[in-house]
C-alpha cells in the first residue's frame, strides 16, 4: 500500500478541484492540499450549502480555498466552475447500495451523466488532468451503483480519446471500503451503546479496508503517475467482518439477517479479465486501457499470472482487529 509522503510541491501554483469535496473523501483531500502543498487555489464543488458553511468556518478566512455550490448533473455549472482549473478530483456520486435499487434513475444521473457532464467540461475548459475515484464494486457489478461506476469508470477512460489534439488526460482510482468514513461499518459500531444488536448480513463476508489518509495519498500519487486511462489500485488488506466486529465492538449482540439483494460476499477490484491488460507497479496494481493511444506513453509493470483475480477472501494480506484499532487511534 503506498505510504509515501506528498511532495510539497506536488500541487505548486495550480488550481484543483474536488467535487463532492464536503464529503468524507473531500474533506480529507482539501485539508491535505492547503496544508502539505504549495496548490495556488482549492475550490470544493459540491451541492450541500450547510456542508460548505461548515467548511468555511473551520478554514476561516483562508485565501487559498474556494466554494461552488453546484452538482455535476449540470454541464452548465461545471463548465463556469472549471474556468481556471488545472487539477479536478471527481468525488461526487450517489453510493448507498439499497438506495440505487429503489431509486435507479437518479443514480444513472449522478454517477453516469455527471461523469459525462464532467469529462466535457473538463475537455472544454482545458483541465490538465482529471483523477475519478471509483470503488471495488465497479469490478463484476451485480447491483447498480456498481453497474453506474462502472460505466463512470469507462467514460472517464474513454475521454483520453475524446479529448483529441488537447492536453486533458483521465484517469480513475477504485478501492475497497473506507475505514470510519460517514455511513460505513465502523462508523455504524461507533455509534452503537453496550448490548444493541448489530445486523450483520453474513458471517462469512470479507471486504478490503483503506483509510482516508492512504486513500488520499494514493490518489496524490496517481496524480503523479498518471499518463491517462489507467485504473490505479492499491494493494489492500482484507479483513473478515465478523472480526471487524468483535475488534471494535465485542459489547454488541451479532444477529445474522442474511445477505441483501445486490450485496456481494467478498469484493473484487480486479476481475480475471480486467488482469489481463493489469500489471503489478510494486505497491499498486494499474489497470491499462484496452487501446494505445498514440500521443500517450503507457506505463510499464509486471504482468500479472493468466487467472489472476484480486479479491478480499483470496488476499495475501490480511487485517487483524489490533492493527485496526492502531490505525484509527493513529
Amino acid at each position: 500500500m503506498i505510504e509515501k509522503d506528498i511532495a510539497p510541491n506536488a500541487l505548486r501554483g495550480l488550481s484543483v478541484l474536488v467535487t463532492g469535496g464536503t464529503g468524507s473523501f473531500g474533506r480529507h483531500f482539501v485539508d491535505f492540499a492547503l496544508n502539505g502543498t504549495e496548490a495556488a487555489r482549492v475550490i470544493v464543488f459540491s451541492r450541500d450549502e450547510l456542508k460548505q458553511h461548515e467548511m468555511q468556518e473551520h478554514y476561516g478566512e483562508n485565501q487559498r480555498l474556494r466554494f461552488f455550490l453546484g452538482d455535476v448533473r449540470e454541464g452548465d455549472r461545471l463548465h463556469r466552475a472549471f474556468d481556471g482549473v488545472d487539477i479536478v478530483v471527481h468525488a461526487a456520486a450517489l453510493k448507498q447500495i439499497p438506495a440505487a435499487e429503489y431509486n435507479p434513475f437518479e443514480f444513472v444521473k449522478t454517477n453516469v451523466l455527471g461523469a459525462q457532464n464532467l469529462i466535457d467540461a473538463a475537455i472544454d475548459r482545458n483541465v490538465r488532468k482529471v483523477i475519478a475515484l471509483s470503488t471495488d464494486k465497479a469490478s463484476s457489478p451485480i447491483n447498480l451503483y456498481g453497474a453506474t461506476k462502472l460505466v463512470s469508470d469507462r467514460l472517464f477512460v474513454a475521454g483520453n480519446a475524446y479529448s483529441g489534439h488537447r492536453a486533458t488526460r483521465f484517469s480513475v482510482v477504485r478501492y475497497g471500503n473506507v475505514v470510519g468514513s460517514r455511513g460505513s461499518i465502523v462508523w455504524r459500531l461507533k455509534q452503537m451503546q453496550p448490548g444493541q444488536t448489530f445486523n450483520l448480513t453474513d458471517p462469512r463476508m470479507t471486504r478490503f479496508w483503506i483509510t482516508l489518509d492512504q486513500a488520499v495519498r494514493f490518489v496524490f500519487a496517481s496524480l503523479e503517475e498518471m499518463r491517462g486511462g489507467e485504473i490505479f489500485i492499491p494493494k489492500l488488506p482484507s479483513m473478515k467482518v465478523t472480526d471487524l466486529i468483535q475488534g471494535l465492538a465485542p459489547h454488541l449482540n451479532v444477529r445474522t439477517t442474511g445477505i441483501r439483494p445486490g450485496e456481494k460476499l467478498h469484493e473484487e477490484m480486479i476481475s480475471t479479465e480486467e488482469s489481463r491488460r493489469a500489471v503489478d507497479r510494486g505497491d499498486h496494481y494499474a489497470i491499462l486501457p484496452e487501446i494505445a493511444w498514440q500521443h500517450q506513453e503507457r506505463l510499464e509493470g509486471k504482468a500479472l499470472p493468466e487467472g489472476f483475480r484480486y479479491a478480499s477472501d483470496s488476499n495475501d494480506e490480511w487485517l487483524d482487529p489490533e492493527t485496526l484499532r492502531r490505525r484509527l487511534d493513529g
